[in-house]
């Protein structure tokens, strides 16, 4: 225990030097994270804690979606609800058929394993460039486009994949079965998230101390979480609905009985911001030192490449085809939004969990990992370097920033 802690510290004074590091360089914190951890692992650092399912899902997931799902309001998400579950449950649909068919084509792969591939990177993961927009102080609609998009396909992807994984193994029984299980793991997760959200609101609502209305939220959050999980129904999509219930209700919220005190509504949103940036420091750095281990010439460079295309090619027959669906409406996506929403769709945490809880036995399945680390890899270091470039260059930032 005590090697293990002195081990976590020594990985926090390391993102403390980053960052210090990053913002004297203007880089990315995020990918300055992924390249202290390669560097790490090229120097044969012992961090003694490796990247696994489990620690992405039960301690790096909760606090990542939470902080995010607290501090979106809850009218602004309202008026672009429309664009964002459009872009969030047709997008990984069209993301994920589009990337299987395309490594069917090009790789040849069997399309169980294509499919189940094409699912789990379907997911965005712009946590590099919500950073960034913290950092330049840019806010408004395409923020919300972008974090809220991300914090819902994260759930639908999860769910899809299950469903994906289990069709691969023959396990999928008819597509009755199948469309019902989509709509009880999905409604399950969500109506488990409301319930622990207003049961925690309820709590805090009659304390005005701020130490117990965060330890609630904290509460709120991981048991959300595990408790969906334990059921058998959507953690991520439980603890997305919790952190839109608290931050609308609880800390924006005028209702006197369920809403947070005052200090506790400012305490909260700051120890939540801590909390993300704790999560974010751990996994991205883990992310460094597994990529730089991972044997990518087993696959090849080739396979690899057309991996990478084609889930850009993937995100944009999401992006670009779905926003002319509302482009003669009050929820039009701007062209420049459009080119944003491309570029700026990560893949990171959420896709590496599921590609490391692939049954050893899924045909393909070493290749599918390794792929996996390539996507995440790429997106956050090229298009994570190339974002702050583009938004001056579409005139989202001004040429100073």
């Amino acid at each position: 225990m005590d090697i293990l802690i002195g081990q976590t510290l020594a990985l926090m004074v390391i993102a403390i030097l980053v960052a210090i590091v990053a913002r004297r360089l203007s880089l990315p914190y995020t990918v300055g994270l992924v390249l202290a951890g390669a560097a790490l692992a090229v120097s044969r650092y012992d961090t003694g804690i490796q990247l696994t399912h489990d620690i992405i899902f039960n301690l790096i997931l909760p606090p990542l979606l939470f902080e995010a799902a607290i501090n979106i309001p809850w009218h602004e998400l309202r008026r672009d609800l429309v664009p964002v579950l459009v872009l969030s449950v047709l997008g990984v649909m069209v993301s994920a058929l589009a990337v299987s068919l395309g490594m069917t084509a090009l790789l040849g792969w069997p399309f169980a394993s294509a499919l189940v591939f094409g699912v789990l990177i379907a997911a965005t993961d712009p946590v590099a460039v919500i950073a960034m927009f913290k950092d330049t102080g840019l806010d408004g609609r395409l923020r919300l486009l972008v974090e809220s998009e991300s914090l819902f396909n994260d759930g639908v992807a999860a769910v899809l994949f299950g469903l994906a994984l289990a069709w691969a193994q023959g396990q999928s029984g008819d597509t009755l079965v199948a469309g019902w299980s989509l709509v009880t793991i999905a409604g399950g997760g969500i109506a488990l998230g409301l319930a622990t959200g207003a049961l925690g609101l309820l709590v805090a609502g009659r304390t005005g101390e701020h130490m117990v209305e965060a330890a609630v939220t904290f509460v709120a959050a991981y048991g959300s979480f595990l408790a969906a999980e334990y059921l058998h129904v959507s953690g991520v999509l439980a603890t997305v609905s919790a952190g839109l219930l608290m931050g609308s209700v609880g800390i924006r919220g005028n209702a006197a009985r369920f809403g947070l005190s005052v200090q506790g509504r400012t305490f909260v949103l700051e120890i939540w911001e801590f909390a993300a940036f704790i999560a974010n420091s751990l996994v991205f750095l883990l992310i460094g030192l597994a990529v730089a281990r991972v044997p990518f010439a087993q696959v090849g460079w080739s396979s690899l490449a057309a991996a990478i295309v084609l889930v850009l090619v993937g995100r944009a027959a999401t992006v670009y085809p779905l926003s002319q669906f509302l482009a003669h409406s009050r929820w039009k996506i701007t062209a420049r939004e459009q080119h944003i929403l491309w570029w700026g769709g990560l893949r990171g945490a959420l896709a590496l969990a599921l590609a490391l809880a692939l049954p050893p036995d899924l045909p393909l399945r070493n290749e599918i990992v390794i792929a996996s680390f390539a996507v995440v890899g790429f997106s956050v270091l090229v298009q994570g370097l190339t974002m702050t470039p583009l938004m001056r260059r579409l005139g989202f930032l001004s040429p100073q920033a």
